[in-house]
């Protein structure tokens, strides 16, 4: 028989989600005596800390935030299912949660979500983090979906995660529109200063080709990973700068910016990350079979 009993479960995620087990206890209608005890009975069941008591503070401690992961799945399906069997349909109003990349164009992200910001029925959440932060946030169920730039490898024999191209974006050598360049690489680049994303990016690895081929080497003033970074760079050093056009689109259509010229068959890949389960979201569905505004991709 399992030893996971639900019954504790569900008053560990209500304390966890609320907060305070006074109150927890009031709406539930028990002693607060008896609630703190099953879920210590839990806790002794399944041999492992949930919470960290201190002063009177209940603070969920690592196993603790990855069991809630759980309860909220869990639960928030039970909620569903009752939905349904009172109303005889599934909830209309979905939540996801999505985690993105910190490095990540925030204007990829905010037109990749565009068709949520249009459903009156559906929420979200977004959360930056670094790209094993985000691997464990859709390994303990927190997150719904990953936005990234970086392939991640998949073991065949355990295949975790789904991994799906959605966009392909174009890079380009950007600069202030005053000062634009309009003869052919490498002619009229020779006394120009370069703003270029760090050595181990993808980008810059295709940089240094495309100068290789014509045997140009930049004067690089400031290297960045970070798109944000880049963009704000790109805004205010006066210097040429080599990205996805879609990190600066606001400041092209402003004036401020230009493309000088595209990088010949050189992109910027954006995947979409999911975890194998047995329920997906019809919203998440949905956004991954978008067709995206062709202005920002390939």
């Amino acid at each position: 028989m399992s030893r996971l009993n639900y019954h504790h479960l569900y008053y560990f995620w209500r304390v966890a989600v609320v907060g305070n087990l006074t109150q927890v206890a009031k709406d539930l209608h028990i002693s607060q005596s008896a609630l703190s005890a099953q879920i210590k009975q839990f806790e002794h069941n399944m041999n492992v800390e949930l919470f960290e008591r201190r002063a009177r503070r209940l603070n969920l401690t690592v196993h603790g935030h990855r069991v809630l992961a759980y309860a909220d799945d869990i639960f928030g399906k039970g909620e569903e299912l009752e939905s349904f069997l009172r109303k005889g349909s599934m909830s209309e109003k979905q939540h996801l949660s999505i985690g993105v990349l910190t490095t990540l164009s925030r204007n990829f992200v905010e037109n990749f979500i565009s068709p949520l910001l249009a459903n009156p029925n559906v929420s979200f959440s977004l959360s930056a983090r670094g790209m094993s932060d985000l691997l464990n946030g859709l390994a303990d169920h927190e997150l719904d979906l990953v936005l990234t730039n970086r392939p991640i490898s998949v073991d065949k024999k355990d295949p975790l995660w789904q991994t799906q191209l959605v966009s392909r974006q174009p890079l380009a050598i950007v600069g202030p529109k005053a000062n634009r360049i309009n003869a052919s690489f490498p002619e009229g680049y020779q006394d120009m200063r370069w703003v270029l994303p760090g050595k181990n990016t993808e980008i810059r690895a295709a940089f240094n080709s495309f100068c290789a081929t014509w045997q140009y080497q930049p004067d690089v003033q400031a290297e960045a990973d970070d798109m944000a970074m880049l963009r704000l760079l790109a805004r205010d050093s006066g210097a040429l700068v080599v990205l996805p056009p879609v990190v600066v689109k606001d400041e092209i259509e402003q004036g401020i910016l230009n493309v000088y010229q595209h990088l010949p068959n050189v992109y910027e890949n954006f995947y979409a990350i999911t975890t194998q389960r047995k329920f997906v979201p019809e919203v998440l569905l949905a956004l991954l079979k978008q067709q995206l505004d062709p202005a920002f991709s390939d």
